[in-house]
């Protein structure tokens, strides 16, 4: 495996510089960052050859719909040409990597699904956008659930869940708190506007397995896994939420590692601001957690944003590897965009970084990469190298193909739907409903009145008797969420 890759290179000096990367320095996490059309892409496209060269698996959103020629070999261009020529490179090895496709909607990849238990409250509560005291009646509904050992696997579960609460408000009053009928209603809306959105796909089983994520080739290369988000980006808050859902299943799921060779997986956020836009406080200060301990599990996160002031200072200062493009200083809020990143860097007095930032040229950039001892080198001026892979994306065929070689390919395909909350709550009501039947035919004798009160156990005892039964069983048990509102393995 080699100890470093080259990313870029610098010819300020006489001799060219190599901007290179430390193989297991790269789970410092980084941060590309420049305006639109800069060549942001192209850098997330080197990284990700790279990575795989080093049998790094990769997981990277297409947000533009054009990353997925990764998968095929580049060709000469004349432009191309002029690159190699200027940077003094040798022939480029053209070759195309191993890729997954995958897609929330099931269109243009393999669908990629998780469940309404396994993303908890509080991703599912900024994905509906609820407020303070919406939020908490779902999560008192997650709690009743739980506590009664009922999977909420998909919508028709959670809805299943919102109305049998909202129909007993008031025994659950004493045990769980108040349930306002408005907050249910708002929650019950912002699930239709989810369908709207075409997220119901998104929610079910089977869920994805986070080992499918952390494959490698025949060759040892790493996969690089691309999950379509041309369609999904214009849902922002369900892109977003997805992301932030992913890295928490990562984190919960993957053991520690301590200080790795060579990262187990590397994770990029394009669009890094979505992630950020109108988070609670309580989200982001659990996003910098994670983000702070997921270094020690072998993931490098890599966070790729217009501006670096998009992305919270906590987090800003985790990200130790630094790709800057050029930045446009038209407003005051660019201006001072322009000097934090330039601040950020570890000074060269050769360069006037302030100023250089708004004249690189696309494909240039800022580049300062950690050293072997983990401190960050000093900021050099450098071209990315071109990337190995076509720069035109794949055609719907040669995506088939790709697809139906995957390693994956047949596993997430069709639907699963095992019982559930849904199932258990509506088998309940049914059971009841013929109870309520066979006691109207009944005479209205003292003995039936008796026997009448002692069938109307209500729903509340009903579960407690279902959960006293089930004590001992796996489904029984209270279930348990992590740091991002998920459970912990072992639900599947």
């Amino acid at each position: 495996m080699a100890e470093s890759f080259l990313i870029a290179r610098s010819l300020e000096s006489k001799e060219p510089l190599d901007l290179r990367l430390i193989t297991r320095m790269a789970n410092r996490h980084g941060l590309i960052a420049g305006a639109t059309g800069t060549g942001k892409t192209v850098t997330l496209r080197v990284l990700a050859e790279q990575f795989s060269t080093a049998g790094v698996p990769v997981f990277m959103a297409d947000v533009k719909g054009d990353l997925s020629g990764l998968g095929k070999a580049g060709s000469e261009n004349p432009r191309l040409q002029e690159r190699v020529k200027l940077l003094q490179l040798e022939p480029i090895p053209f070759q195309g990597f191993p890729v997954t496709f995958w897609d929330l909607f099931g269109k243009q990849g393999h669908p990629i699904r998780t469940t309404i238990s396994e993303m908890g409250p509080l991703l599912l509560g900024r994905l509906l956008n609820l407020n303070d005291t919406q939020a908490g009646v779902l999560n008192l509904v997650f709690k009743v659930a739980d506590d009664n050992g009922l999977l909420l696997l998909d919508i028709k579960d959670l809805r299943a869940m919102l109305t049998f609460v909202g129909d007993h408000a008031k025994e659950l009053r004493t045990q769980y708190g108040n349930v306002s009928s408005a907050s249910i209603g708002a929650i019950q809306r912002g699930l239709l506007e989810l369908d709207a959105q075409g997220a119901e796909a998104f929610f079910g089983e089977p869920a994805l397995d986070i080992e499918d994520l952390l494959q490698t080739d025949t060759k040892g290369r790493g996969v690089i896994n691309l999950l379509a988000a041309d369609q999904l980006i214009t849902s922002p808050k369900l892109y977003a939420t997805f992301l932030l859902w992913l890295l928490s299943e990562i984190y919960e799921r993957m053991p520690e590692v301590g200080d790795p060779e060579k990262p187990k997986l590397v994770f990029f956020f394009d669009e890094a601001h979505l992630l950020f836009e109108d988070a609670p406080d309580a989200l982001l200060e659990r996003i910098e957690q994670v983000v702070r301990l997921v270094r020690s599990k072998g993931i490098g996160i890599y966070f790729c944003t217009q501006n670096p002031l998009d992305v919270p200072d906590k987090v800003l200062g985790q990200l130790g590897n630094r790709v800057q493009h050029a930045l446009r200083a038209f407003t005051a809020r660019d201006q001072k965009a322009v000097r934090a990143a330039a601040e950020t860097f570890r000074v060269n007095k050769a360069l006037a970084v302030e100023a250089i930032i708004t004249e690189l040229a696309v494909g240039e950039a800022l580049v300062s990469f950690l050293d072997d001892k983990g401190t960050p080198g000093i900021v050099q001026r450098g071209w990315i190298l071109p990337p190995a892979s076509a720069f035109p994306p794949i055609e719907p065929l040669e995506r088939k193909a790709l697809m139906d070689q995957s390693l994956v390919a047949g596993v997430y395909e069709a639907v699963v739907d095992r019982e559930s909350a849904f199932e258990k709550l509506r088998a309940k009501a049914e059971a009841s409903a013929r109870v309520a039947e066979e006691t109207m035919q009944e005479k209205a004798t003292e003995k039936a009145s008796k026997s009448d009160s002692n069938r109307s156990d209500s729903m509340v005892e009903a579960f407690g008797k279902s959960v006293a039964r089930a004590a001992g069983s796996a489904i029984g048990r209270q279930l348990i969420r992590g740091v991002l509102g998920s459970l912990f393995g072992g639900k599947r």
